[in-house]
């Protein structure tokens, strides 16, 4: 369990996952059930029933309603999943856990993204759909709300600054089909609004564009310290070293500087939304735009290839002196 999981448990009330745990096993024990017992009534995993009366994992609401209906608990369970606030008590793989505890408090987030839009602007079906690439089942939806409980102080009023440029490559690469792209685009435009989040799109055919070597994030804490935050596979990097931020921190500002404005890169963005609604569309909506372009194409080919002969054209009449 996390730390911060752990020091959830030790509070009062229903905020805490591991209060949920234990009074789960309070009416389990009660009905003289093991945890695989309850589990083959559920039905999921054994280790699934376990991880939530440890209060390391968070439940589904079904989940919640199953148990009481196997517990009999007359609906203790689904009236304690509702009143907790269950984002705060999701674990992170361990490589990223220190980077989302710092989401938690950093005072100001720049980043530089390629091939897939960041985690702090994803949707959840953009989520899943990138992290069903790896993993299933309670897993994956355990990932899909680590990552979702990350953007909650990014979205609320007054929240941190976070600019962040993105890769047009973002837009480009198809997650989960063009409906999920097309929701992404117009999830882009609508948090791209709110006065702290700053988003803009490096095109791909900009010359002379200087980009980072790779996707990266520069982290202003409370304390004033900077971090830059790096990602290779499986594993996170953190510099705090004040020469490498300085120079990271200056290579992020040209390529911000010279990038198209944010109400371009919205143009930018609504354009790639219409191409994923357009390709979404059946082929007999589409109208005759997929048939006019290839034609006009086809035209000039052949008004190119055609053979060509010389005219007669009448020699002017030569004057009398």
């Amino acid at each position: 369990m996390s730390r911060r999981n752990a020091d959830a448990g030790s509070g009062s009330g229903t905020s805490s996952a591991a209060v949920f745990g234990e009074v789960l096993k309070h009416f389990r024990e009660a009905a003289a059930l093991t945890q695989e017992g309850l589990a083959r009534e559920i039905p999921c995993d054994r280790s699934h029933v376990a991880r939530v009366e440890a209060g390391a994992r968070v439940p589904q609401d079904t989940f919640a309603k199953k148990c009481d209906e196997v517990l009999g608990t007359g609906g203790v369970l689904m009236r304690m999943w509702g009143r907790i606030d269950w984002y705060p008590q999701v674990e992170h793989p361990d490589w990223f856990r220190r980077r989302a505890e710092m989401d938690e408090v950093a005072v100001a987030l720049r980043e530089y993204q390629e091939r897939v839009v960041p985690g702090l602007l994803q949707t959840e079906d953009y989520a899943r759909a990138l992290f069903s690439r790896l993993v299933s089942g309670d897993e994956l939806e355990e990932r899909v709300r680590a990552r979702l409980s990350r953007q909650r102080r990014f979205l609320v009023d007054g929240g941190p600054f976070y600019a962040v440029v993105l890769d047009e490559s973002c837009l480009r690469n198809v997650v989960g089909g063009p409906a999920v792209m097309r929701d992404q685009c117009a999830h882009l435009l609508s948090v791209g609004r709110r006065p702290n989040i700053h988003i803009q799109v490096a095109p791909a055919d900009r010359i002379g564009l200087v980009r980072p070597s790779g996707s990266m994030s520069l982290i202003k804490m409370p304390d004033g310290h900077e971090w830059v935050y790096s990602e290779s596979l499986d594993r996170g990097h953190f510099n705090g070293d004040p020469a490498g931020y300085a120079r990271h921190s200056q290579t992020y500002d040209v390529l911000r500087a010279d990038s198209p404005s944010a109400p371009e890169s919205a143009v930018v963005i609504g354009d790639a939304m219409e191409r994923y609604e357009h390709h979404e569309q059946p082929r007999s909506q589409r109208g005759d735009l997929d048939q006019e372009q290839p034609q006009r194409r086809q035209r000039r080919q052949l008004h190119r290839s055609r053979a060509r002969f010389p005219r007669h054209r009448p020699r002017p009449r030569q004057q009398n002196p």
